[in-house]
């Protein structure tokens, strides 16, 4: 590799999103490449993969048709960002699963950061079977990070930050689950140090170059702290953000479809957009819909466009063009 069931979402987190979104832009990123606006890097955010090990494929044609798509892409695609719940309850299986999926296509540098449901092996006895009666049924929070970290090459935590052509990319990860910390349910709980570590990262941005932030819940209301299933530690979140410009936090978890809602909120210091899911973006239509966030960073502006893997098309309502200040 190179480095690179269990509970639904609430409708509060989806109200919480789409308070004081902005209208979408019209911008195609072939129109913006003239003059000096010089692209840095491109990329595609994956969320929600949900892979399991079930006996069904279709999480996992989803998943290929997102990956053949990419690797015959028109554009450039830099690297892959996994947003979290890559598996549906992390088992092996599930990474092997993954595995043998990935590896029938040829791909750039992949990372990752961790979601609810790569924790949710405690919830799966020694028959298979969904058991919360028998949580955590012989296993632990650490076993899923650990098997997390091992797959994508990480070495001592969950979280890790890469400079791709003068733009920063951090992952940051949910550290515990339930078994480890009750309270935490289906929240992003990020520790004193991973908080610390990204005060510390975010000071080489003080000449404002652009700065992408992977969560994968989202962000409650502004000056609130989250609740489950939203990141929990939110005003250090955003406090630590706040002084720096050109940041940009994307995150998962809520399954909304690009089609037909808006995913652009602006209530933050920082530019905050909500990806679809590859596995289980909601939909009343298509039965075969997986989607995903393409995002090309220039030295001017930053263009984020929705993707429709299944039959390889722009989301033409989910086009945001955001200049860099």
């Amino acid at each position: 590799m190179q480095t690179l069931k269990g509970r639904e979402t609430n409708g509060t987190v989806v109200e919480a999103i789409e308070q004081n979104e902005v209208p979408n832009e019209t911008v195609s990123p072939d129109s913006v490449i003239s003059g000096e606006n010089r692209l840095l890097l491109s990329f595609f955010l994956l969320s929600d993969v949900h892979i399991s090990n079930n006996g069904t494929s279709t999480i996992t044609d989803r998943l290929h048709s997102a990956l053949k798509d990419i690797t015959h892409f028109e554009s450039p695609v830099d690297t892959i960002v996994f947003g979290g719940d890559i598996t549906d309850v992390g088992r092996d299986q599930d990474y092997k699963l993954f595995r043998k999926v990935l590896d029938n296509y040829k791909l750039p540098p992949l990372y990752a950061n961790m979601g609810n449901h790569d924790y949710y092996d405690i919830w799966i006895n020694s028959k298979g079977d969904w058991s919360a009666e028998t949580v955590p049924n012989g296993k632990t929070d650490a076993m899923s990070r650990e098997r997390f970290m091992k797959f994508f090459g990480y070495k001592d935590k969950p979280y890790k930050d890469v400079w791709m052509n003068d733009v920063h990319l951090i992952m940051m990860s949910q550290e515990t689950y339930v078994q480890e910390k009750p309270e935490v349910g289906e929240g992003a709980w990020y520790s004193d140090e991973q908080l610390a570590w990204l005060e510390t990262i975010m000071k080489s941005h003080v000449d404002g170059k652009p700065a992408v932030v992977f969560i994968h819940q989202p962000l409650p209301a502004p000056d609130t702290e989250g609740k489950p299933p939203q990141l929990l530690r939110a005003k250090e979140f955003r406090a630590i953000l706040a002084p720096y410009k050109n940041v940009f936090v994307l995150s998962g978890h809520t399954h909304r479809n690009f089609a037909t809602e808006n995913h652009y909120n602006t209530q933050n210091s920082f530019h905050w957009f909500n990806n679809a899911s590859v596995g289980k973006t909601r939909s009343a239509d298509n039965p075969n819909v997986a989607q995903g966030m393409y995002v090309q960073i220039y030295n001017n502006e930053v263009v984020v466009r929705g993707r429709e893997f299944s039959d390889r098309t722009w989301i033409e309502s989910a086009k945001y063009t955001v200049a860099l200040v």
